[in-house]
């Protein structure tokens, strides 16, 4: 039923038949073929679709070259779509120079967006990006809030962050107690991740 309906059209179809040869279910596993049907239910707008694509490409997966080119294509029309994931990816490639031209500021426009949407490590780069003048002016207050933000979403990085904007009174007042308390948090979260491996 779904084959049929992803034949005719279906993106949502297409992308459960995507998902059912991805991983073997009700059909023999087929990378090539789960491809396929991501490519198509992105090429009818679906952007769960599109980011699958984009991510195949980006990492070499579902039986495609590595693409950072098609990588960036599809991130793009996912993010332009509105999916979180893709622009925060989008943003990564912005940042880096991979599959796109470098361009600072749009990678930061895009980590904003994802991080007003509450993604806590897009939360962590708006702040670096504000801490360094990277693609918007430099701004210490800026820096500091969005590291705290990404803190108190449990950003680990974030948190030993705050530790030097405490100590150092960096974008906040001078606050020895508040640089202890992060450094404690940060503590505590290395030795859960320690017990855990």
């Amino acid at each position: 039923w779904f084959q049929k309906a992803a034949e005719s059209g279906d993106e949502k179809a297409m992308l459960f038949v995507a998902f059912c040869y991805n991983d073997g279910e009700g059909v023999e596993k087929d990378l090539e073929k789960s491809f396929y049907w991501h490519q198509k239910a992105a090429e009818g707008g679906d952007e769960d679709a599109m980011f699958s694509v984009a991510f195949c490409y980006d990492n070499g997966k579902g039986g495609v070259e590595k693409d950072l080119e098609k990588a960036f294509h599809w991130y793009q029309k996912a993010a332009e779509n509105g999916h979180e994931r893709a622009m925060f990816n989008l943003a990564g490639h912005y940042y880096s120079r991979e599959g796109a031209k470098k361009d600072l500021e749009k990678a930061f426009y895009w980590y904003q967006k994802t991080a007003e949407n509450g993604d806590k490590d897009a939360m962590f780069n708006v702040a670096f990006c504000y801490n360094n003048g990277e693609g918007t002016e430099k701004n210490l207050e800026k820096a500091f809030y969005w590291y705290k933000k990404a803190a108190e979403s449990g950003n680990e990085k974030a948190m030993n962050k705050l530790v030097n904007h405490y100590k150092n009174g960096e974008g906040i007042e001078k606050n020895l107690e508040k640089a202890f308390y992060w450094y404690q948090k940060t503590a505590e979260g290395e030795k859960i991740m320690n017990n855990s491996v």
